[in-house]
């Protein structure tokens, strides 16, 4: 179903009006409604403030939130694929955008790229805490359920990637980090908290603090969403999406029964395409698989500073082009049979004379993500296919190995219907992940919660020479710096509070 791209398009140009407040967490402004005008609507009318959902969905696909015309700058999936280039998995075949990424250079306080994480994430959550902040009381109508809950949904969601990026969620032990020190927490008057706590929470909360909020953030997410809400489009969160969001934190956190639970009740309703689906570019949010994404237009896309033109070695982008091709890295590319149908979306090691463009011909390049001829590629932000394997993954961390086997079935009779195993562990569904995943913004973040390191530089590596790094985990490297406007604008934050 199509929104009003209109709207879209406005809403992206509003979202970019920098705020005039002193605190440096408030980054971008987009209020057009006094509050208590909003607030009045939230219970008169709630659908006619969609408007605010709408223009976080813009944030989340806008060009150049740091203010340089950058072309690696495209808000939220920006911040995916930079991470992903840290990994083993994507090999950056020529140095372009990214390249500091790749190089696992990019994490100083004066980076641009640390300075545009923190601002799309607490962006984010200064738009969720407008938008909870509508409802002093417990809304009634199931519109109003619904837009509170989203809002819920987006705040948890962006600590969850903010506690990941600014920390070590993993200690050496494997376990938790919930001692260390994580990062600032904002909150609206709804919230009930004193302005003297308010103003203590944009210090260093502890991770096991940060975690609390999230799961709060979240299971209120579920509460709300589950109350009736049908949600106008895909772009919109419902509660299967709010579960899916609660099923990562809980794999995060190491609540394994919970995580698997969660998963379950979010991919219920959606199917695991099958072969033909999988070469169709991922590029399409009513492929019956996606639960949420961005259904793009001519008036939202952002050419050659979008996610296609990176990660697409057919679209006429950066990758696409030879600029800078994307590969699969011959390790992983060797471990997936010959009779799973994933294969097929990577070059073998002499390349593809059938391949659409000169980049896309190269060894171990990647055909999976495809092009639509305009820019208009829809983005993916969660799939049936992750929650089974997050269900799966849960079962194997609690010992129930036939279980995790049972559930990760639901996915490999649509991906190698020969796969038949009884019995399934953690390492054989972090394989599954990388291959299932590859490209879509999950490599950094598994590498930091299952506390693993990256090996680019084994015998037959095809990763670009220079950049064969062997970098362990609880390296510094995984970890960035908070930003140098953050530490000179919040006086809860001390100079000696900084990351290594």
């Amino acid at each position: 179903m199509k929104i009003n791209r209109f709207l879209i398009a406005v809403l992206a140009g509003m979202i970019m009006i920098t705020s005039c407040s002193d605190d440096y967490l408030d980054a971008v402004d987009t209020a057009y409604l006094d509050s208590e005008r909003a607030s009045e609507l939230a219970a008169e009318d709630p659908e006619s403030l969609n408007a605010y959902l709408s223009g976080v969905w813009a944030f989340m696909v806008a060009y150049n939130i740091g203010g340089g015309g950058d072309h690696d700058d495209f808000s939220y999936m920006s911040v995916l694929h930079s991470k992903d280039m840290m990994c083993e998995d994507i090999v950056m075949m020529s140095i372009h955008w990214f390249n500091n990424d790749y190089d696992m250079i990019n994490r100083m306080y004066n980076y641009r790229r640390t300075n545009m994480d923190w601002r799309v994430f607490y962006t984010m959550i200064a738009k969720a805490n407008e938008i909870i902040g509508f409802f002093p009381e417990e809304p009634a109508s199931a519109s109003s359920k619904g837009l509170l809950g989203q809002g819920y949904a987006v705040r948890g969601m962006a600590y969850y990637y903010l506690i990941q990026i600014f920390q070590n969620p993993t200690g050496e032990d494997g376990l938790p980090n919930l001692a260390a020190p994580g990062i600032p927490l904002l909150y609206c008057d709804v919230d009930g908290l004193s302005e003297d706590e308010q103003t203590r929470r944009k210090g260093r909360n502890t991770v096991a603090d940060v975690y609390a909020q999230i799961e709060s953030d979240l299971t209120n997410a579920v509460k709300y969403l589950e109350g009736g809400y049908v949600r106008p489009a895909k772009i919109f969160i419902n509660v299967d999406v709010a579960n899916g969001l609660l099923a990562r934190y809980y794999l995060l956190s190491q609540q394994w029964a919970k995580a698997a639970e969660a998963a379950g009740k979010a991919h219920g309703r959606y199917s695991i395409m099958g072969e033909s689906g999988l070469h169709d570019g991922f590029m399409d949010i009513e492929n019956g698989e996606w639960m949420w994404g961005f259904d793009h237009s001519t008036e939202t896309q952002t050419a050659y500073a979008s996610f296609f033109s990176h990660i697409s070695d057919i679209a006429p982008g950066y990758a696409g082009l030879g600029y800078s091709t994307r590969g699969i890295d011959a390790r992983l590319y060797s471990q997936i049979p010959s009779s799973d149908y994933r294969k097929a979306l990577f070059n073998g090691p002499d390349g593809s004379a059938s391949a659409p463009t000169t980049a896309a011909r190269r060894p171990y390049a990647s055909s999976k993500f495809g092009d639509k001829g305009d820019w208009t590629m829809d983005y993916v932000y969660m799939r049936a296919a992750e929650m089974v394997l997050i269900e799966a993954e849960a079962y194997a961390h609690l010992g129930r190995e036939a279980d995790a086997a049972n559930a990760l079935k639901k996915l490999m009779a649509n991906r190698d219907p020969g796969w038949n195993r009884t019995s399934a562990t953690v390492e054989d569904i972090y394989l599954q992940r990388r291959i299932e995943l590859w490209g879509e913004g999950f490599g950094y973040f598994d590498l930091k919660r299952l506390n693993k390191g990256v090996d680019r530089n084994y015998e037959g590596s095809n990763h670009t020479t220079g950049y064969k790094h062997v970098v362990p985990a609880q390296d510094v490297r995984w970890t960035c710096q908070i930003p140098m406007g953050e530490m000179q604008e919040n006086k809860q934050i001390s100079s000696d509070e900084q990351n290594p």
